[in-house]
């Protein structure tokens, strides 16, 4: 059996306690994979547009930002951590007049002829934090320029040149990711401001803490709501008939997208502010629980679903290797019931060998619930029937337990594809010398991609050359090493989901410009994956 196509059943809501709650479906697409794809009609336009109004428009907003600093920079003398006086002073108030002024022009200078504004935006004393998603492109900068709001940073923003200006002004939380207390002292900062009741500038956090493509609400990171104060949901929309707005992890890149979009005649975004949310007692001791049905109100509003993806997904949706996951790959879900099951990734990559003995044993003799339950060593659930009925395509009641061996290794040790292949050769292989044949190699790499259709004739018999109908592991892996690229040739040549537009950084963090600082979540130990320009 193979991962189907389409998910299994809906899985429990997330907010507990919410009886109305929008059910967690996996997403028809990868969340942090964007693809763009331009007609000949637009590619002519963007070529007429490159030559004509985008050095224009790029020179008139590079302007705009010149003109912005001095007047930021005045403004911002002094410590950003001081307690803004009360009431502002007359100078303070023109300045704040002018540098929105002029943030309003630089957008429309990109094409933003008309921000549209719907709802009312809380006072600071009725709502300090503002929650902005979906978060998908550094172009979400726009309600932040519009109200002057306070974002969290990383401290390393404040030395850039102009940006980092500007960036001051708004009185920003920083959080430094050298300092392994910093992302206490910002959650106590957040609360500090929060209960000023409304002496500082409203907070505005994403709480994804990563960019998506919107077509779900990805988890909330529970940092801006462990103080526990009412927040505002604000929901963004870019309704246009191309997107060039979106920057995920795959995809256009950061500059392709300013090229992209800065060549498009008019650009549409909607803000939406919704009704301030004021938290239950209960919310209060559960950051997790209120963020949680916070998301829920944003996604009703936004009329998506929401996901258990998280940014640690990415890792796995990205990872370098010789096959890459598609954007419609199941194994995104397949993770996130992994998770769900409290099945931590470095136990099972231990207990691999172990799962996959067990496996061979039975030769692809198929089991039931219970059975799988045993073998993986926990009790039968609703969370666990969703991940039996991801392999049990025919809705038998009965799956092949290698196919659930072969996800666990993607899933444990996403970029190491060799070994994944190797350990199934080992469980499908012939007992006389580990050789498999074309059904078999289609099974693996089936369940491997996540894929519910795939075809291997072709890299079956590039492999057989010989012609015997069976490959060993050997035979695999002397052809991967002659043709690295052989996913891309084989297994789908048309698709154009993986190529690679950045570096790798030393360790992964959100792009935009929101930052993570959510105690819980530490970075240490965490393989790299592909980052966008921050």
């Amino acid at each position: 059996m193979r991962l189907r196509g389409c998910g299994p059943r809906a899985a429990p809501a997330s907010s507990a306690g919410a009886s109305d709650a929008r059910l967690l479906a996996p997403p028809g697409r990868n969340p942090f994979v964007h693809e763009l794809r331009l007609s000949a009609l637009q590619k002519a336009q963007v070529a007429l547009m490159t030559l004509t109004l985008f050095p224009v428009r790029l020179l008139v907003a590079a302007a705009m930002m010149l003109l912005a600093w001095p007047l930021a920079l005045v403004a911002s003398l002094g410590s950003v951590e001081k307690e803004p006086e009360q009431p502002l002073a007359l100078w303070r108030k023109v300045v704040d007049f002018l540098l929105k002024a002029i943030m309003r022009t630089m957008w429309f200078a990109g094409g933003f002829h008309r921000v549209a504004v719907k709802g009312r935006q809380a006072l600071p004393t009725e709502a300090a934090i503002l929650t902005l998603a979906p978060h998908s492109s550094y172009f979400d900068a726009i309600p932040v320029t519009m109200t002057m709001s306070s974002i969290v940073m990383k401290a390393e923003s404040r030395d850039i040149p102009i940006w980092g200006t500007l960036i001051r002004y708004i009185r920003p939380v920083f959080v430094s990711r050298s300092d392994q207390d910093s992302r206490r002292k910002t959650v106590e900062e957040i609360k500090r401001r929060a209960q000023s009741n409304g002496k500082w500038p409203q907070i505005m956090i994403f709480p994804e803490g990563t960019c998506t493509n919107r077509t779900c609400l990805i988890t909330f990171k529970p940092g801006a709501f462990i103080p526990g104060a009412p927040v505002q949901p604000v929901v963004l929309r870019y309704p246009n008939k191309l997107d060039t707005i979106t920057w995920t992890w795959q995809g256009p890149g950061a500059l392709e997208i300013l090229w992209l979009t800065l060549c498009q005649f008019h650009n549409q975004v909607e803000i939406e502010f919704l009704p301030v949310y004021s938290p239950s007692e209960e919310e209060k001791r559960n950051p997790a629980l209120y963020a949680s049905n916070v998301r829920r109100v944003m996604a009703e509003a936004l009329g998506v679903s929401v996901t258990d993806y998280t940014f640690e997904d990415c890792q796995l949706a990205l990872a370098e290797g010789q096959l890459r996951l598609p954007a419609d790959t199941c194994l995104l879900e397949f993770a996130r019931l992994v998770r769900g099951l409290g099945l931590k990734p470095e136990k099972l990559e231990k207990d691999l060998d172990r799962y996959s003995e067990r496996a061979r044993m039975n030769g692809g003799e198929k089991i039931g619930i219970a059975e799988f339950a045993a073998s993986l060593e926990i009790p039968v659930s609703d969370l666990l029937e969703d991940m039996f009925s991801l392999f049990d395509e025919s809705g038998s009641g009965e799956v092949d337990l290698r196919e659930c061996v072969v996800a666990l290794s993607v899933v444990c040790r996403p970029a190491r594809t060799l070994d994944t292949i190797q350990l199934a050769f080992k469980m499908y292989g012939a007992q006389e010398d580990g050789s498999v044949g074309e059904g078999d190699l289609s099974c693996i790499l089936k369940t491997a991609l996540g894929v519910a259709e795939l075809s291997v004739t072709d890299l079956f018999r590039a492999i057989d050359q010989e012609e015997k109908g069976r490959i060993t592991f050997a035979d695999f892996h002397r052809f991967a090493e002659m043709y690295p690229d052989f996913a891309e040739e084989y297994l789908y040549p048309d698709q154009t989901h993986f190529e690679s537009c950045a570096e790798t950084p030393p360790a992964p963090i959100p792009n935009g410009f929101c930052a993570d600082f959510s105690p819980e979540n530490s970075d240490a130990g965490r393989k790299p994956v592909r980052k966008k320009l921050d």
